[in-house]
């Protein structure tokens, strides 16, 4: 039995035989590279000391100053239960602060120790939110609030999300 012809191919091929390209784009204006930055960018400084109490260690990506052995190296692994989760994707920078700061207050009165924040990769340049992220960590507002910052497992996110080991809050 002979093939019959598809209308919807033979409607297609009249189609695509009136198309023309579209022109070439004008390249985008182009803006150099940022370079790299050192491992020492993760570095946060501590907040300025409270008049009564000792300065809390300084806070640094991956390093636990604020933890003893074994429970910096649970935090690293990943074996500590994360109790809540905070997802920044889709959120402008103003947004994702606003969101970062109110969780970090509300998991530590709610006497959560171990929080996820999930910044996302970034799809150029390593992520705006990844970035600024651990730099709000450390800011005077939410750096008494925390022990230690590490980048979370894989199967957690990986370096598209941070694990936060938030202080206990003192009965009384």
């Amino acid at each position: 039995m002979p093939r019959q012809a598809d209308p919807d191919s033979a409607l297609w091929q009249r189609v695509t035989r009136s198309v023309k390209p579209l022109a070439p784009r004008p390249p985008a204006p182009s803006t150099p590279p940022k370079p790299a930055a050192p491992p020492a960018a993760h570095r946060l400084n501590p907040a300025p000391p409270a008049a009564a109490s000792p300065p809390p260690p300084p806070l640094v990506l991956d390093r636990f100053a604020g933890l003893d052995r074994a429970n910096a190296e649970r935090l690293k692994r990943g074996k500590h239960k994360v109790e809540a989760r905070l997802d920044l994707h889709g959120m402008t920078q103003a947004e994702a602060h606003r969101a970062l700061s109110g969780f970090i207050r509300g998991a530590r009165a709610s006497g959560m120790r171990c929080v996820l924040v999930i910044t996302g990769r970034g799809a150029v340049g390593g992520g705006v939110l990844r970035a600024a992220v651990p730099r709000w960590l450390d800011e005077p507002e939410l750096r008494p609030h925390l022990l230690a910052i590490a980048t979370a497992q894989p199967r957690d996110g990986g370096a598209g999300a941070l694990y936060v080991m938030l202080r206990r809050t003192r009965a009384g």
